[in-house]
């Protein structure tokens, strides 16, 4: 792994990348993203919805949309929400590397013309399975592996998109289209927030997200720097060319 973030680094060395995160609500920053970001003294600023911030790329080389309590059907009330998805549009069409993260990801089916909507809820760890589709860093995951999930909505897959990775009960959960990656699970998430958004949980729903996560965050956070690295290279422009093996 840190042979290969060198040489990840290395490429990206020279390069101005900055990042803009669009964050929707005070409560779901970047997470474990940031510490990867601020080792790797890659600037990045946000854009914070909740506060009517313009929504624009600003000089930013990379987008990542982050989660969020709203749906994406929403516009009529946070019509912030259409101005996110045609600048996505946008970014997708120019090459520029998205990566989207729950409601992130919605966001970017959305964008493109996918329906999202009302599904089984998912509070927790729960398993996700790659795909024979599955490109780039995903080609290398692990057939199965835990992350975790805190969402009430789902999305069909927008026209050109590619599974990367699939659940049991909620079948998509990783997409890449053209230049965008969107995740439906939280590979940011960082022991603080995992407390921060179960507090209100059910005591026996607390109590087995406290022990999964002392199994699982260790190994989620090490998934999540892969994705950093990859999206930092540029590389979801050209993941097609790595197939995973059936």
């Amino acid at each position: 792994m840190e042979r290969t973030r060198k040489a990840i680094m290395s490429g990206v060395k020279g390069n101005s990348i900055r990042v803009r995160a669009f964050q929707h609500t005070r409560s779901e920053p970047l997470g474990y993203f940031e510490q990867i970001f601020t080792e790797e003294k890659i600037p990045f600023d946000f854009v914070h919805l909740w506060d009517d911030d313009p929504v624009s790329t600003g000089d930013a080389t990379h987008l990542i949309f982050l989660g969020g309590p709203m749906s994406v059907n929403d516009e009529e009330d946070l019509p912030w929400l259409k101005d996110e998805k045609k600048l996505i549009r946008q970014a997708v069409r120019k090459q520029v590397p998205v990566l989207g993260l729950c409601l992130g990801a919605q966001l970017i089916a959305s964008a493109h013309g996918a329906t999202v909507f009302p599904f089984i809820s998912e509070t927790g760890w729960y398993p996700v399975h790659t795909t024979s589709d599955s490109t780039g860093v995903f080609a290398s995951f692990p057939d199965t592996f835990p992350v975790f999930q805190m969402h009430g909505e789902t999305f069909h897959l927008p026209v050109g998109g590619r599974l990367q990775c699939r659940g049991d009960s909620v079948w998509h959960q990783g997409f890449r289209l053209g230049s965008a990656l969107g995740l439906q699970f939280h590979l940011e998430m960082t022991e603080g927030l995992i407390r921060n958004w179960t507090k209100g949980e059910r005591k026996f729903l607390k109590e087995k997200i406290e022990r999964d996560t002392e199994r699982y965050l260790d190994g989620s956070n090490l998934l999540c720097r892969q994705v950093a690295m990859e999206f930092l290279s540029r590389n979801f422009r050209y993941t097609d060319k790595i197939i995973k093996k059936t």
